[in-house]
């Protein structure tokens, strides 16, 4: 697929656009985006070690997932570099409520942890998708520096989309429709409800 033909895909997978309202403040905390950009990467490196970890009999993800850490690795390393330049300190910040929500909603166990391991495929996606949606909405109003490098990690987010999703069909052993809805319904929420905290992933900033 091309890159024009993946975004629309994930056009149509999440259930909504990133609302203005979190753009206009996004680009007024460049800093702030940044510093969670990075926990972001990290994060998502982190959760692919641990598919890693514990699903050592599956072949495909094992691939799939490897590549998937080393590229958030870089990913952060890139964010940090950015910020370096930029003279921002890489600091704690407190998580978002988006990914913890979804996680919520994760079914536990399972036949051998399929449910379980389908969610949690499902949950990467709509992580990954959401990423990718943003990074193309904010590249256009960014600076020559960071809007080259939001465009450039389209390719490798949408990729990464695609294999959470490819997987989680896979591993499901039947249709995955009804459990993408439920997690579409609430990843929907999270964007659109007033959300008090701004973060990279966080919702309609309260203020507006």
């Amino acid at each position: 697929m091309t890159l024009d033909e993946v975004m629309a895909e994930i056009g149509e997978f999440l259930g909504c656009e990133t609302p203005d309202a979190w753009i206009e403040v996004a680009l007024q905390q460049q800093e702030l985006m940044l510093i969670d950009h990075a926990n972001c990467e990290k994060k998502a490196a982190t959760t692919a070690m641990n598919l890693l970890y514990r699903h050592i009999d599956r072949d495909d993800l094992l691939k799939k997932m490897s590549q998937l850490a080393r590229e958030e690795l870089l990913h952060f390393e890139q964010v940090v570099n950015i910020m370096n330049d930029r003279g921002i300190r890489y600091r704690h910040v407190s998580s978002s409520r988006y990914a913890s929500a979804l996680r919520e909603q994760v079914r536990k166990g399972g036949h051998n942890g399929v449910d379980e391991l389908v969610d949690i495929l499902i949950v990467g996606a709509f992580i990954e998708a959401r990423s990718c949606e943003r990074f193309a909405r904010l590249a256009p109003h960014l600076d020559p520096q960071l809007e080259k490098f939001y465009r450039s990690l389209l390719r490798s987010e949408g990729r990464h989309y695609q294999d959470y999703l490819g997987l989680a069909r896979q591993y499901a052993g039947g249709p995955i429709d009804e459990r993408v809805e439920t997690f579409r319904a609430l990843e929907t929420s999270l964007i659109l409800d007033p959300d008090p905290e701004f973060r990279f992933h966080s919702g309609t900033p309260i203020a507006a």
